[in-house]
Parts: structure tokens; sequence; C-alpha cells
């Protein structure tokens, strides 16, 4: 069975398991999607399956997006994602998938942009450690230090860590914990923190590692 939807990070809170423990957890607004397209070896080379998100005005975007969904009959939806899938016989263009999808105790690939933090220093972007606190130095403390040799290669390679732009990447977190499912109210709760600010989109998918 597929399990995979598009969804809407709420905010965390806590919740209390049945020994009383407090667990911190994530609250998602999973679907409802609709199955905007399936990809098939035979037309397109490979398998998957697109999904739609998050219903707008058709003002909202733009009139290829709009065609694209009316072909199946779907309103007009803000975010399209595709998951790449094994065997799709058993799904087709214009199906509903909600919370439903996961069930409680699985886990799960949460995958969102995390928070831009702009331009930052390679202290706080990298953990450097500075330079000494002592022995003269006025205006090193968060200074990264020297970068290159000044013989052979005498230059930085490419990739070296340093300050620049911090966040507003693509994170994914692996293998978190599924501890509740309401798909009454299209809501998950996962265990721990999941990347991106309130009203985030992220992709929710099963866990790759587990």
């Amino acid at each position: 069975m597929f399990k995979g939807l598009i969804g809407r990070k709420i905010g965390m809170t806590q919740i209390f398991d049945e020994n009383g423990a407090a667990v911190p957890v994530t609250l998602l607004e999973a679907g409802p999607c609709f199955v905007s397209q399936v990809k098939t070896v035979a037309t397109d080379g490979y398998n998957a399956v697109q999904l739609a998100f998050g219903e707008v005005k058709p003002k909202r975007v733009s009139k290829a997006h709009l065609g694209h969904l009316e072909k199946n009959n779907l309103p007009p939806m803000r975010v399209l994602r595709e998951f790449r899938i094994k065997n799709v016989e058993e799904i087709k263009a214009g199906d509903v998938l909600n919370a439903s999808v996961f069930e409680a105790g699985e886990h799960v690939d949460v995958i969102g942009i995390s928070k831009g933090k702009g331009f930052a220093g390679a202290v706080k972007r990298h953990g450097f450690r500075g330079g000494p606190r002592t022995h003269g130095q006025s205006d090193r403390l968060r200074a990264p230090g020297s970068s290159s040799s000044t013989t052979t290669p005498g230059r930085v390679f490419k990739g070296k860590r340093g300050p620049g732009r911090m966040g507003n990447e693509r994170v994914t977190s692996s293998n978190i914990r599924v501890v509740l499912v309401d798909p009454e109210r299209n809501l998950i709760a996962v265990s721990g923190s999941v990347p991106g600010p309130k009203g985030g989109t992220v992709v929710i998918k099963e866990a790759r590692k587990q």
C-alpha cells in the first residue's frame, strides 16, 4: 500500500503516553491529498504518484497548473509533490488520501524547508570554536581562523566550511515515530521536531531506514 502525504506544520505540543510520561510531539495537518497524476514506466520511464494539497482560489495558481488539475476534475490546489513507488496498479488519478494511511507506532520520514536565518558567521553556522579569549587578541573571538597554507596548494578548496547563508534548505527528519493519528481532523502527531516554520509545507512518507 502506498504511504505518503503532503501536509502543513501546525506546531509543537506534548501528549502523555500510557505510562504518564510527557512526549514532545509536532502536530501536522496531513491531507486530504488528491492523486493528480500517476506515472508509469510505459508512459514516463518510471513509476510515481503525484499528489496535490492545499485548496486555494483559482486565481492563486497558474493556468497551466489549473489545467493539469482539471484533467481529473480536481479543485485548484496549491502544492504538487511527486512520490516514487514500485507498484502503481492499486492507485489511480482522482483518489483521495488522508491521515488514515499511517498508523500510530510506525516510523516515517518528514521532509521540509528549514527556517532561513540569513548570513551567519562560521561559529554560529558550523559550530567553530573561534580564537583564544586572551593573549592580547581583541577582535578574533568569533573568527574562523586561517583558511589555507601559503605553500602548495596555496588556495582554499571548494566546499570548505565558512561564513555564508544559513538555513532555507531541504531537510529530512528520518525515522521518527508516529504517536497519534486523527483521520477525522486530518492530524498526525510525530515524536520530536520537524524542519521548517509553523505553517510550512512538509512531505510525510514511509521511513527508508527503519
